[in-house]
């Protein structure tokens, strides 16, 4: 049922999402703007290569936790708007309440519609709805980035992985299973440049253990 509650909550979660937290704590504590240098993104991965793990630790945090926000939304507007907990009315209002919060981390309306990629906020989407399948991306993502050292490759075997396990591992509802191919799809757009800089062996490696020299 469409209500004021429930398209309200879908702007609110936009504007969760469009909280550009790169930006605003690159600005307010280094006076960088982090899409100003490196991959250009105001995202989590490329505030750690620009500004270091003490502002991509928080940025990484709140990205994900925008995403989970967002999509938990649905719980507190209720049964009455939503449906039963657990229904496939919840889950796909769920599931368009995180849309709405990636497509805000996409293009932010608080920061002129520049974003990043929506990595962390798409996983903090995951979290809310399909635990399982969340920490099989975490696990793929991480033994990819031990072996690669790809970022960028890690991302998108984790969106793979998502979509095979809400599909295979962990058989969820249809509408689970079209977000997973949906969000593997924007992924393969949004890393469209690192695919192409892999593929010619250009795409920047991440020193996982690099020591800071004294």
């Amino acid at each position: 049922m469409i209500t004021i509650y429930s398209v309200s909550a879908l702007i609110l979660a936009y504007l969760f999402g469009s909280i550009p937290t790169a930006v605003w704590i690159g600005l307010a504590f280094f006076d960088i703007d982090v899409r100003e240098y490196g991959s250009g993104n105001a995202g989590a991965t490329n505030t750690f290569r620009v500004l270091g793990k003490k502002a991509g630790v928080p940025v990484m945090f709140l990205d994900i936790l925008k995403g989970w926000t967002a999509t938990n939304l649905a719980y507190f507007i209720g049964v009455s708007t939503t449906g039963a907990y657990n229904s496939i009315a919840y889950t796909n209002y769920a599931l368009a309440l995180g849309i709405a919060a990636v497509m805000g981390h996409l293009f932010p309306v608080f920061a002129g519609f520049r974003g990043g990629k929506g990595i962390a906020t798409l996983f903090g989407m995951i979290l809310a709805i399909h635990l399982q399948a969340a920490l099989l991306c975490v696990i793929v993502f991480i033994i990819v980035l031990l072996v690669t050292r790809y970022v960028s490759l890690g991302s998108i075997a984790a969106g793979f992985a998502y979509t095979i396990g809400v599909t295979f591992v962990f058989p969820s509802n249809k509408s689970v299973v079209i977000y997973g191919m949906c969000m593997f799809l924007l992924i393969l757009i949004t890393h469209q440049k690192n695919i192409e800089r892999l593929l010619k062996g250009k795409e920047s490696k991440v020193n996982l253990f690099k020591k800071k020299l004294a």
